[in-house]
């Protein structure tokens, strides 16, 4: 799986009502895409959950990636450029996504978190997919998914979820998002979050010694 991401800066006086609109719009267009886990269409509103700016953004999960590809050779980008321009498109490689037991999606939360030069790849990856499973068993997440930048070495850890948390439970990492729509053609054929009764791992313990 892939995860794929890209934002655009809007300006102060754009009217907010109008990307609202655009959302309801276009995103059932997305329901039936073939390959696509989800599409969350993004918002960030100046002055709410830490933004500092507006900002609309798309977050997908795609099954495989001749998904993204389809989706640049079939013109669905070209849509985006015609009215935002062009943004970079942030791909991930997906190392671990599964569902939780919330419900609607209303929030995402974006997160990246630096591989160290000499960390042991393979055990932070085992990690970041532990941490990830744990995540989703927590009320209200609806889904879960960590990727990894290969060429920045960083993690990308995403959550969507029924309700953002009060500004003393936010970190200063986190990036948090108004989910305008969420376009789901495959995510029932994500697994749910189970508990790892094996290993015992939590994000407080950190990775059991062998």
């Amino acid at each position: 799986m892939l995860i794929a991401h890209y934002a655009h800066r809007l300006p102060a006086r754009q009217a907010l009502d109008d990307i609202r609109e655009r959302a309801r719009q276009r995103g059932p267009l997305w329901d039936q895409v073939p390959a696509l886990v989800f599409k969350a269409f993004l918002l960030r509103e100046r002055g709410q959950l830490g933004a500092a700016a507006h900002q609309y953004a798309s977050l997908y999960l795609w099954q495989s990636d001749s998904g993204l590809r389809d989706f640049l050779q079939q013109a669905r980008y070209q849509v985006v450029t015609d009215s935002f321009g062009r943004a970079a498109i942030r791909a991930r490689i997906a190392l671990d996504a599964v569902r939780g037991p919330g419900g609607q999606a209303r929030y995402a939360c974006l997160e990246e978190a630096p591989l160290p030069l000499d960390a042991d790849i393979a055990a932070c990856c085992e990690e970041e997919a532990a941490r990830n499973r744990q995540a989703a068993r927590q009320p209200g997440q609806v889904v879960s998914a960590v990727g990894l930048d290969t060429e920045a070495w960083r993690f990308l850890r995403l959550r969507l979820c029924e309700q953002a948390p009060g500004p003393q439970d936010r970190s200063p990492d986190q990036i948090w998002h108004e989910v305008l729509y969420l376009a789901a053609p495959l995510l029932h054929t994500l697994a749910r979050s189970t508990p790892d009764p094996v290993s015992g791992w939590t994000p407080a313990a950190g990775r059991p010694r062998p």
